[in-house]
């Protein structure tokens, strides 16, 4: 799979593809943290203005996606992002349509979560320029989260 033959589309949160890429998203956050992430994630809040749920596609199989949330006027937060197969650039072309898709709705600031023992996903961000912060919301006082932020403008 190359990396140019990725499309990515903006998708409802109950298509077919979509529940499938979250179901398996869910069973590899499972295995990989022991929880599957979904009571942080409210699937609702998706038909509301300032939030995206993007999914990825080679050909076409559905193959990962990607959400943000509205936090505030100037912040949205990432949420559910995966990718069917590590190291082909499906996470990195992901990211950067989120990031475009949240400086389209006015956004300046991406704010997300996920667990330390996720070190793919630790690593992954860094490496797409996010900066730890103190943990927000939710995941304040938790030792097993840790936070992140990029600001887009």
């Amino acid at each position: 799979m190359k990396y140019d033959e990725i499309l990515i589309k903006e998708a409802t949160i109950d298509s077919v593809d979509a529940k499938e890429m979250m179901r398996m998203l869910s069973s590899s956050l499972k295995n990989i943290t022991g929880n599957s992430g979904k009571n942080s994630f409210d699937p609702e809040s998706f038909s509301e203005k300032g939030n995206v749920f993007l999914l990825a596609y080679h050909k076409d199989e559905a193959i990962g996606c990607g959400a943000i949330r509205r936090v505030d006027n100037k912040t949205a937060e990432m949420k559910r992002v995966y990718a069917k197969y590590k190291g082909c650039g499906i996470g990195k072309k992901l990211v950067t349509a989120l990031e475009c898709k949240a400086i389209d709705e006015g956004y300046e600031k991406l704010i997300l979560e996920t667990r330390k023992v996720n070190t793919d996903a630790v690593g992954f961000y860094i490496a797409m320029g996010y900066s730890t912060i103190e943990n927000y919301g939710k995941y304040v006082g938790r030792q097993d989260a840790i936070c992140f932020e990029k600001t887009l403008l």
